[in-house]
């Protein structure tokens, strides 16, 4: 029987697959445990910057905006952080009722002051990390080929050391959740040299972090019987979306409409699975 965790796992180019046998098997649908358990407000941190074109990128917008959406069906308010960079995408991208923080790029004190005003302000009763740097044990953020780019990402790892139930959505190493496998992933030659060691509640790994929300959006799915995930045509307008406002691909640096590489007809046939596999378990 294929899972969610099969599904968002295929097409794997990077190697991310052999973290897998150290997660639990059903991965996904224990993130999505953690983040029903705990109803309220959702606070969804997502955006990676890429040195190379000096923006953001496609990877994370839209399984940020998938997984709020469903989340805001289920009467959360959900709030997504991010940093300049990303900012506009996500305003451009979220739906009404939901809030854009700009974190502040700034220094360790500056961005711990920040952290405690935003927890104190909007009170989360989760959150969620999506294909966003993580620190390193340098106290730095690497990108995929090790480079530094500390002074394009803000500290939001701060966020996850307050204790709040905690999911990171990751496909490389090197994203916010990755700390929980942080000694095994040097062990795979094509992740990163340098995980990042802020760690999470749970984690959910896939091929494709966009591919990682959109499987937890299925397995919250699953667990309330009733389908959550936007519709196809939808998904492909967010991916478009995210690209006319200034967003990348990961791998070619242009402004396409691919995710890591993946083209529009690559990430359209790995959503609809997801969508046939909810179909097949009645979940309409």
């Amino acid at each position: 029987m294929t899972t969610i965790e099969d599904i968002i796992l295929d097409h794997d180019r990077r190697g991310v697959s052999q973290l897998r046998p150290h997660l639990p098997a059903d991965f996904a649908d224990q993130a999505a445990k953690v983040v029903l358990d705990h109803p309220g407000t959702a606070v969804i941190v997502v955006g990676f910057y890429i040195l190379s074109a000096k923006a953001t990128e496609t990877d994370g917008p839209p399984g940020a905006i998938v997984i709020g959406n469903a989340l805001q069906k289920l009467g959360y308010k959900v709030a997504y952080v991010t940093d300049r960079y990303t900012a506009p995408v996500m305003r451009g991208c979220a739906g009404k009722g939901a809030e854009v923080v700009d974190f502040p790029i700034t220094g360790v004190a500056e961005s711990k002051a920040f952290t405690k005003q935003l927890l104190d302000r909007l009170k989360p009763s989760v959150l969620i990390a999506i294909e966003r740097c993580g620190l390193t044990d340098e106290g730095v953020y690497r990108n995929m080929r090790g480079l530094e780019i500390t002074d394009f990402n803000a500290k939001t790892d701060y966020l996850f050391e307050a204790g709040i139930p905690s999911v990171g959505i990751g496909d490389g190493g090197n994203e916010i959740g990755m700390g929980n496998l942080a000694d095994i992933i040097p062990t795979v030659p094509t992740l990163v040299r340098k995980p990042t060691l802020t760690k999470v509640t749970k984690l959910v790994i896939a091929s494709v972090s966009n591919w990682g929300g959109y499987g937890l959006a299925a397995a919250i799915s699953l667990r309330k019987k009733k389908n959550l995930l936007i519709s196809v045509k939808e998904e492909q307008d967010l991916l478009k979306r995210t690209v006319n406002l200034g967003a990348v691909d990961g791998m070619s640096a242009k402004p396409e409409y691919k995710a890591d590489g993946f083209t529009m007809e690559e990430n359209t046939a790995l959503y609809q699975r997801l969508h046939d596999l909810l179909a097949a378990k009645g979940v309409k």
